[in-house]
C-alpha cells in the first residue's frame, strides 16, 4: 500500500489499524536540540481522542503514547522519531455482521477490489483512528512553529445549515474549548450541540464545516506552479477522513464579486506590507504574503448510522447492512485538532525548505 508518507523535508509516514495493537507515526527530518514536550503531544490527542463528550463515539481510549526512538532526554535527536499509541478498546465483534458486506458509503468495497483482502474491523487502515498518529505529529510540528511566531487556530463554524456568521478576523479562537463542540462562539454552540444531539437521538448523522485561521506566518512560504502554499493546504485537508470540500479566502463566495472589491490593496503599517482586506487568505501567487491565512474545511456526514442500509455483499448478492457499532454522529468537534495538526504539517515542511532554499 502506498500513500501513508506526507511531507519532503519534515516527512511522516503513519502505521496501524482502527482494531490492531495499535497505531503510531514516523517522523523523519525533525531538527535536532528541539525540546519535545510530550504535554502537548498529549494534549492535543486528548482534544481529538473518542469517548470525550456525548457529542461523540463512545469508544474509550485514553490515547497513551510511547515514543520509542528518535527522543533523548527530552529532545529530538535528529533521528526517525517513532511514536505509538496503543488500542485498547477495541470491540471487532460489532463488525463480523459486515465481514462480507459493503456498507454505503465506506472503503470497504474499494479497498477489497484494488486489494483482495480487507480489515474489516472498524475500516482497519481506511478508519479515522489513523488520525490521532497524525495529530502527535502535528503536535511537535506546532512546537516548532511556536518557535517561529507562527500560531494556528481552529474552530467549528458550521452543522448541518446552522452557520455561524461572525466575520473571520472578528472571531474569538480562545473559546474553542469552552464548549464540547469546539465552536469560538457560545450561543452558536449551542445550537450546534442541540441539533448533533437531535441527529443521534435519531440514528442518523450530519456534516459540517472546520475553519482554520493561522497568524505569523512569514511571507515566501509555498513555491511556484505546482507546489502553490494552498494546493498543498488542499491536499493536506482533503486526506483527512470525510472530508469533501475545501476552499481558502474568500473561496467559492468570490465568485460573486467584482474584482475591484476582491482586490486586496497593498498598504505599508510602519514598515510592514498589509493589505486593506485578505480575500486572498493570506496566499498570492501560491506564496504567503504575510497576511492571516485562512481556510473552510467541508465534512460530511458520518457514513456509518443506526439505520438498516440496503447494499450487496462481495459476490455482488443484495443483503442489508445493520447499524451497529460505536460512531460519532458528527464528526467536526474532534476534526478541530486534526485539521490543525495537518495546517502545522504543511506549514512545518515548506518552512523548512524556503530555509533550504535560502541556503543554497
Amino acid at each position: 500500500m502506498a500513500g501513508n508518507s506526507f511531507g519532503r523535508i519534515f516527512r511522516i509516514t503513519t502505521y496501524g489499524e482502527s482494531h490492531g495493537a495499535g497505531i503510531g507515526v514516523v517522523i523523519d527530518g525533525c531538527p535536532s536540540g528541539l525540546d519535545i514536550d510530550e504535554s502537548k503531544i498529549n494534549l492535543e490527542l486528548q482534544r481529538r481522542k473518542p469517548g470525550q463528550s456525548r457529542l461523540t463515539t463512545q469508544r474509550k481510549e485514553d490515547e497513551g503514547f510511547e515514543i520509542l526512538s528518535g527522543v533523548f532526554e527530552g529532545k529530538s535527536t535528529g533521528m526517525p522519531i517513532n511514536l505509538f499509541i496503543k488500542n485498547k478498546d477495541q470491540r471487532s465483534k460489532d463488525y463480523s455482521h459486515i465481514a462480507q458486506s459493503y456498507r454505503p458509503s465506506h472503503a470497504d468495497m474499494t479497498y477489497d477490489k484494488k486489494y483482495g483482502h480487507r480489515d474489516y474491523r472498524g475500516g482497519g487502515r481506511s478508519s479515522a483512528r489513523e488520525t490521532a498518529a497524525r495529530v502527535a505529529a502535528g503536535a511537535i510540528a506546532k512546537q516548532i512553529l511556536e518557535s517561529e511566531g507562527i500560531h494556528i487556530s481552529a474552530g467549528v463554524t458550521q452543522v448541518g445549515s446552522l452557520k455561524l456568521n461572525t466575520k473571520i478576523d472578528q472571531i474569538d479562537w480562545t473559546t474553542i474549548e469552552s464548549n464540547d463542540v469546539r465552536c469560538p462562539d457560545i450561543e452558536t454552540a449551542k445550537a450546534f450541540e442541540a441539533l448533533i444531539l437531535d441527529v443521534r437521538k435519531k440514528g442518523d448523522s450530519i456534516g459540517g464545516v472546520v475553519t482554520c485561521y493561522i497568524e505569523g506566518c512569514p511571507i515566501g512560504l509555498g513555491e511556484p506552479v505546482f507546489d502553490k502554499l494552498h494546493a498543498e493546504l488542499g491536499k493536506a485537508m482533503l486526506s483527512i477522513n470525510a472530508v469533501k470540500g475545501f476552499e481558502y479566502g474568500s473561496g467559492f463566495e468570490g465568485v460573486e464579486m467584482m474584482g475591484s472589491d476582491h482586490n486586496d490593496e497593498w498598504y505599508e503599517d510602519n514598515g510592514t506590507l498589509k493589505t486593506k482586506t485578505n480575500f486572498s487568505g493570506g496566499i498570492q501567487g501560491g506564496i504567503s504574503n504575510g497576511m492571516p491565512i485562512y481556510f473552510n474545511v467541508a465534512f460530511k456526514p458520518v457514513a456509518t448510522i443506526m439505520h438498516d442500509q440496503e447494499s450487496v455483499n462481495k459476490d455482488g448478492e443484495a443483503t442489508t447492512v445493520q447499524g451497529k457499532g460505536r460512531h460519532d454522529p458528527c464528526v467536526v468537534p474532534r476534526a478541530v485538532p486534526i485539521v490543525e495538526a495537518m495546517a502545522a504539517l504543511v506549514l512545518v515542511d515548506y518552512l523548512m525548505l524556503s530555509k533550504t532554499n535560502t541556503l543554497s
